[in-house]
């Protein structure tokens, strides 16, 4: 096997490789002094189970990147393929500035943060720490409460993001 010979920086040397590995997509969410916010996440992975940890990133000086941290909580809904068009919305088809909820039907947790229904899973956590670099802060939570959706299983799948698209997992046919 042999890679491809590049002159691109390593910024975009590292974005071109991570374009390589597939992942779900989530939508972290928050509330703060009665204001809600959400992006969507590919960086959220499970640290732990004892004590239950999970972790998300967000870009440092973002609006929902500052009102988790003024908010102490944030919940993330994991998307089923059926959602592709509320991660666009969350990825910034409605700008920051803007009400991403708007006519989205939401629950609230333990913490207060949204929780959208309709997704795989739904994780509620507290803000435990944090890891800020110069551009992004891996923001660690304890999870407070953890939802899968009533749907049976074979009526589910999870939406992915491969190679700057959406992709869908087939089920056995």
């Amino acid at each position: 096997m042999t890679y491809q010979d590049t002159t691109l920086s390593v910024g975009d040397q590292l974005r071109h490789a991570m374009r390589q590995w597939a992942s779900g997509i989530g939508i972290a969410t928050t509330e703060f002094e009665g204001v809600r916010h959400g992006m969507t996440v590919s960086s959220f992975t499970s640290v732990s189970v004892d004590p239950p940890i999970v972790l998300i990133s967000a870009q440092n000086g973002t609006r929902t990147h500052d009102m988790i941290l003024r908010a102490g909580a944030f919940a993330v809904t994991l998307l089923s393929d059926q959602q592709q068009e509320i991660s666009e919305i969350f990825a910034g088809r409605v700008p920051e500035h803007e009400d991403r909820f708007k006519g989205l039907e939401l629950l609230t947790l333990q913490t207060g943060s949204p929780v959208l229904p309709g997704g795989l899973a739904a994780f509620d956590c507290r803000l435990v720490g944090t890891y800020e670099t110069d551009t992004t802060t891996v923001m660690f939570g304890e999870v407070v409460e953890a939802r899968v959706s009533d749907k049976p299983v074979d009526d589910l799948a999870p939406l992915l993001y491969y190679s700057q698209g959406y992709h869908f997992l087939k089920g056995d046919e």
